[in-house]
């Protein structure tokens, strides 16, 4: 089997183009979310959005002129992977948990067994995407976990982003003594993007 060889022109077409693409689609009607495939499809797409948005966005801003030249080094390619599907793993976690409290808060919706089924059904896609199996198998202890002790009743409404911030901090492929400056900017740029999902899942929401 030949070597996959991650390279810049891979990521400019299989990531950047949430990334680069995400102003116009602020301009194109947004259907409403009334059934579990829109939400499913709306936990998938948003959750890589912001992990693609503030990953890229704080690498480029961090490197500056040089990043595109980074690209070109395999090794810094692999570090962006690995911490591309971590970030987005907690990513995932914390939309599914905050829509489904959300639910369950302001439209009295009970049935919060089809969050681990929408969200293992999303891991499962995501292997044709190359997810490696290791992260999905953790991610999928960790959501059972977090599951299992979750208030519905209260986690939308407390600090329901946090661990795909704090996720955000600790994977970046920067070096620890830059990141230590950087980390009230770079919880706060995740924080940020949140807002503007949870804003605009409130407007679509229509259980």
């Amino acid at each position: 089997m030949a070597k996959y060889k991650l390279t810049w022109k891979d990521l400019t077409w299989r990531d950047f183009k949430i990334y680069l693409f995400a102003l116009f689609k602020a301009f194109i009607p947004k259907q409403k979310i009334s059934d579990l495939n829109q939400l499913e499809n709306f936990i998938q797409t948003k959750s890589a959005w912001v992990t693609q948005v503030t990953l890229y966005g704080y690498l480029k801003t961090r490197m500056g002129t040089r990043y595109v030249l980074h690209f070109e080094n395999d090794e810094f390619m692999k570090s962006v992977n690995t911490a591309k599907w971590n970030i987005y793993a907690d990513a995932l976690q914390d939309l599914t948990f905050y829509t489904f409290s959300y639910l369950y808060v302001n439209f009295d919706y009970r049935d919060t067994d089809k969050a681990k089924d929408i969200f293992f059904n999303i891991l499962d896609d995501e292997t044709s995407n190359r997810m490696p199996l290791d992260i999905i198998d953790k991610t999928k202890k960790i959501f059972t976990e977090r599951f299992q002790n979750l208030d519905w009743k209260s986690y939308c409404n407390s600090l329901p982003f946090n661990s795909s911030a704090l996720s955000l901090y600790k994977w970046s492929p920067i070096a620890e003594n830059l990141k230590e400056l950087d980390r009230k900017i770079v919880l706060n740029s995740a924080i940020l993007k949140w807002d503007i999902i949870k804003k605009e899942f409130k407007e679509r929401i229509k259980f």
